[in-house]
């Protein structure tokens, strides 16, 4: 060979050389970045679909599978949770499960560890421990060829899933047909195969830490669920009430994502926000844990030990009556005024003295009658605002002042008020059944469901919860409570979550202290507020627009 065949040879030699090189740099570049687009995928099903797209197109391949190894039955199975044949575009895959075991490749792959590189996966011998299921290409006219099926395994070197490659293509625009498969495909490379492990390697640990960020969801969603059964096992009469406020609060705020105009447009939730809006309305009531039982679910104005405790004095006065009366009546039998006259026999000639006092004691026991139903009247709740009451309100005060003044003789020999100061100041709570002092410790409960939730190390994406919860009792007006928060203060998922926690409040009816409302009644209180510029008027119509109360019909 002369020096310029030589040198020709030499050339195309490193030129060669240099394609490879290129080649395998490009390669490379492409693993560091599916590495990258790896590390940013957090939804499982898109991570499986890119780690099979990307190792497809580092290997043109024409189709591939990926398995996931479910070890949580009593007999471990693969899931076939990913798949793609481009030959067949529009064709839709299933999840289904197969057994883990050695017989298929995937099985065989899984429960070994090893990498299979086949050829011709029609050519396999019949001594193998492993079979090539035809099934799929019988089923839908296609030709699996040569095949790459490799274990995915996390730092431990435990196998968590199965990469499976199918057809190598000489070009990547080519379609497989059961007549062209052989002529268009070839056999995985070494290369190719180290390429794919590396690829495999990373995409375990991606899987794995997916697998944790779902596990540490599951966690959290655990410990929410939890802690809201501590809550309605402390009040059961308002059981179900924070899983309504959560599915109220979640629907209202996917309706505003698909606004397309107005205020409400600019606004929108990611999935990840809409669980931190989900979590927030099921916690939202967690402070409640530290308000006494009594007050959380006093179902009238007084306890029932203070009306059991009012009710003995009653008797205890009513007693009282009637022994004075029976001392009276004895003192004028056994001492009866000086020209008393008797008759012969038991009965007496000036009885009109002891029937009056026998009128006197009736009349006061009647009287007293009327109190006590008075009274048991008073202890109902909203009872006051009533049109029948509000007519006598002043006669009402005044029969409440004079049975004041009715005192009863106590086991000790002592005379005791037969009402309280607080005990009528109970009965003329106006609205509902709590003092006002009760009620500034139910209100408290938002502060202590604040401190509580900012002591959990909520992640970035779940960070607001505290905050959304704390101010859900907040009104766009400043009069809201803990803080009174103005309107920009107020963040939009809390002017959410309110417009759920007054509706689910106002139309639930397990309520011992008020009766359900209407839905017609309720939205027009619901507007009320919004009026009196307390809630948000966008959020409320749309609210009744799109009829986001129906949500809670399959709870019904």
């Amino acid at each position: 060979m002369d020096v310029d065949s030589r040198l020709a040879h030499s050339m195309q030699t490193f030129s060669g050389s240099l394609t490879s090189i290129a080649a395998e740099r490009h390669t490379i570049e492409q693993l560091l970045e599916i590495g990258v687009a790896l590390s940013d995928c957090l939804d499982l099903s898109e991570l499986l679909d890119l780690i099979l797209t990307k190792s497809r197109e580092i290997t043109c391949s024409d189709a591939g599978s990926v398995y996931l190894v479910d070890r949580s039955q009593a007999e471990p199975q693969l899931i076939f949770r990913a798949a793609q044949t481009e030959s067949l575009p529009d064709l839709a895959f299933e999840l289904t499960t197969i057994p883990l075991n050695p017989e298929s490749l995937a099985g065989y792959v899984a429960t070994t560890g090893e990498i299979l590189n086949i050829s011709d996966a029609y050519a396999l011998s019949e001594h193998l421990p492993y079979k090539f299921d035809r099934h799929f290409d019988l089923a839908y006219a296609y030709r699996t060829v040569s095949v790459l099926v490799l274990p995915m395994q996390n730092r431990d070197g435990e196998t968590i899933g199965v990469l499976q490659l199918i057809d190598r293509k000489l070009s990547a625009d080519l379609r497989i047909t059961p007549e062209n498969a052989l002529s268009i495909t070839k056999s995985y490379s070494e290369w190719e195969q180290q390429i794919v492990r590396s690829l495999a390697s990373q995409a375990a640990i991606s899987i794995e830490r997916n697998q944790l960020l779902d596990s540490i969801e599951d966690l959290f969603a655990g410990f929410v669920t939890a802690s809201v059964q501590v809550i309605e096992n402390r009040d059961p009469t308002t059981a179900g009430h924070s899983e309504r406020v959560a599915k109220l609060s979640v629907r209202l705020s996917e309706e505003v994502n698909s606004v397309g105009s107005g205020e409400l447009q600019l606004i929108q939730f990611s999935d990840r926000q809409l669980r931190e809006i989900r979590y927030a309305a099921l916690l939202h009531d967690f402070g409640k844990i530290s308000v006494p039982t009594e007050i959380i679910q006093k179902a009238k104005k007084l306890y029932p030990h203070q009306l059991t405790e009012i009710n003995h004095r009653f008797n205890l006065l009513r007693r009282t009556w009637e022994l004075e009366s029976s001392h009276q009546k004895n003192n004028y039998l056994l001492n009866p005024p000086l020209g008393f006259q008797h008759q012969s026999g038991d009965n007496c000639l000036h009885c009109g003295y002891l029937q009056q006092l026998d009128l006197d004691l009736q009349t006061r026991l009647d009287r007293l009658q009327s109190y006590w139903e008075l009274l048991n009247q008073l202890n109902e709740p909203n009872v006051i605002s009533t049109p029948e009451f509000a007519e006598k309100l002043d006669t009402v005060i005044a029969d409440l002042q004079q049975l004041a003044k009715y005192n009863y003789l106590d086991l000790d020999g002592n005379f005791q008020p037969l009402l309280t100061t607080e005990e009528i100041e109970q009965l003329l709570i106006p609205r509902g059944t709590l003092t006002l002092a009760e009620r500034l410790i139910v209100e408290s409960h938002v502060s202590h469901t604040y401190d509580f939730l900012c002591k959990i190390p909520w992640t970035k994406q779940l960070q607001s919860v505290p905050q959304i919860a704390g101010a859900h009792h907040e009104k766009l007006d400043g009069s809201g409570y803990p803080n009174r928060l103005t309107a920009v203060k107020i963040p939009i998922q809390s002017q959410i979550m309110a417009i759920a926690d007054i509706y689910d409040a106002l139309t639930a009816s397990d309520r011992p202290y008020k009766p359900k409302l209407s839905l017609d009644r309720t939205l027009a209180i619901l507007h009320q507020e919004a009026g009196a510029g307390k809630l948000n008027t966008n959020l409320l119509a749309l609210f009744e627009q799109r009829q986001v109360y129906s949500v809670l019909s399959d709870l019904n």
